[in-house]
């Protein structure tokens, strides 16, 4: 069994789990949705090809970088400007950057590699105004999702991939959020309704599935020190 792994950066991303009509909202960190209707993309799938093998990945993500929500209230009207189109509001994740990891069968995994690195239709971070703003594609490894995500093995273990100005401004160690599809083994997790059944647009459907939330601690070698030899208060 293979895991894939994926980088997602870009200025905006936006990956809804419940948006209806005029309000697009979106979610803190990549859906399984999400990332699944994008590999069908990249294999060249229409909305109503069936998607099940892909469904059975299972699937992580790692906050490296959280970035922070934007707000976008759009107008439109019709092409002659005569009629008046509906409002909508949408959310939007500014600067965030993760990493994803899906892990199944060697063939399955082996095929995705390929689909993203020349996809059949254009790759997007939940919508189509969010382009990527670097390839993808990390590689394929030979471990699994907790491992590739939050192990202890540093050989197996995939690096943090937050960009430089951030983390000068966070501390000297900075704990990331995980999240992946739970296992038999695992106690607590929560349930998220954002597994697909179908994207087909006349009936599209939705399951739930089982989620933990891990962290990850990493060393910040670009945090500046918190020493400095200046004391305000020593004019007392």
């Amino acid at each position: 069994m293979k895991t894939l792994v994926l980088k997602l950066c870009g200025p905006w991303q936006a990956w809804g789990t419940d948006s209806r009509f005029t309000y697009r909202n979106t979610a803190n960190a990549p859906s399984k949705s999400g990332i699944i209707g994008m590999l069908a993309a990249a294999q060249g799938r229409r909305r109503t090809d069936p998607i099940e093998d892909l469904v059975d990945l299972s699937f992580g993500v790692r906050v490296d970088q959280p970035g922070h929500v934007e707000r976008d209230f759009q107008t439109a009207r019709s092409l002659d400007g005569r009629k008046p189109m509906p409002l909508t509001t949408r959310y939007y994740l500014a600067d965030a950057r993760f990493v994803v990891a899906l892990s199944g069968e060697d063939q399955v995994i082996s095929g995705l590699a390929t689909s993203v690195r020349s996809p059949k239709f254009p790759i997007y971070l939940g919508r189509r105004s969010c382009p990527p703003a670097e390839p993808i594609l990390v590689g394929v490894r030979n471990a699994t999702v907790a491992e590739v995500l939050g192990g202890d093995d540093s050989s197996i273990l995939e690096p943090w991939i937050a960009a430089k100005w951030w983390l000068k401004k966070q501390r000297s160690r900075v704990n990331v959020s995980i999240i992946r599809d739970a296992e038999p083994t695992d106690e607590w997790h929560e349930t998220v309704s954002d597994s697909p059944v179908s994207f087909n647009p006349e009936h599209r459907k939705y399951s739930l599935r089982p989620v933990v939330h891990t962290t990850k601690e990493f060393v910040n070698q670009w945090a500046r020190s918190a020493n400095t030899a200046h004391d305000p208060m020593g004019w007392w």
